[in-house]
């Protein structure tokens, strides 16, 4: 049963039978930490068995949707990396896993940065809005990772698997505009635009035959979970082994050095 006040980094919000589950670190550009990550592996679960609500949105609090991994956790995991080989691991199957087993449709309004485990669980969702000033890509390359939460499974899957290799392998940020145009995502709007999009594509799911809708989703995703079961052990092992290279050692390192650089320059 979902219990709101178990949870730390996630708030929620009703508006009739459509529940809005809001990653909730603004300050963090809702990067996802230890705490968010643990929530994000039990939410979609509990929200299914919510009896108060027949349609999910998933968005983020502020100014982005999710940042992907939290730079700080990235460090915690390279000092102790069987907490990223057992729990961090376990997790991220309950996350995909969950994200295909709910029933209800699962809508993502993006309202800024998709990025890394963020333009995953954007990705994962079954029908994904966006802001049009809003970019979405995974450069889990650029510190040092392997694609490893779930982007191998669904990536090629909206754009092909030669767009999508490029996309992995560079790390590349894609505009919301251009990733509507090539599939990657539903639909793009203006900023202003993109609560009254999600709250009429919400309506009008509410308005249709719910049970038909649930199985319609549910019988594509029967061949996305056989994806997920090929592919997610597998490229999240690739993951547990760049955790423990000196390549994402350096780069969190690298990153770590330009971000106090950047606020000792603001303090001046």
């Amino acid at each position: 049963m979902l219990n709101p006040s178990s949870y730390q980094s996630i708030r929620f919000q009703r508006a009739g039978r459509v529940l809005t589950i809001c990653m909730n670190r603004p300050d963090h550009l809702n990067a996802v930490d230890e705490t968010l990550h643990a929530e994000l592996a039990r939410v979609f679960i509990e929200a299914e068995d919510d009896p108060d609500s027949d349609v999910l949105v998933l968005t983020g609090a502020g100014k982005a949707f999710s940042a992907g991994g939290d730079v700080g956790w990235m460090q915690r995991t390279i000092d102790d990396p069987e907490s990223f080989s057992n729990r961090v691991r376990r997790e991220g199957k309950r996350i995909i896993y969950s994200m295909l087993e709910v029933e209800k449709p699962l809508i993502a309004k993006v309202n800024g940065a998709a990025v890394g485990l963020g333009a995953t669980l954007a990705l994962f969702c079954d029908v994904t809005f966006a802001s049009d000033k809003a970019r979405i890509g995974d450069p889990h390359v650029c510190v040092g990772y392997s694609a490893g939460d779930g982007s191998a499974v669904i990536w090629p899957q909206l754009i092909g698997h030669a767009r999508a290799k490029e996309y992995l392998m560079t790390g590349d940020l894609i505009p919301a505009t251009k990733a509507a145009e090539m599939g990657l995502i539903n639909h793009a709007v203006p900023p202003e635009q993109l609560d009254d999009a999600v709250d009429a594509f919400c309506a009008r799911l509410l308005g249709g035959a719910l049970t038909a809708i649930r199985y319609s989703k549910l019988s594509v995703n029967l061949g996305l979970k056989q994806l997920a079961h090929s592919i997610l052990d597998a490229s999240l092992a690739f993951e547990c082994l760049t955790n423990i290279h000196p390549d994402h050692q350096a780069a969190v390192h690298a990153f770590n050095a330009r971000s106090n650089n950047e606020t000792g320059a603001g303090k001046k």
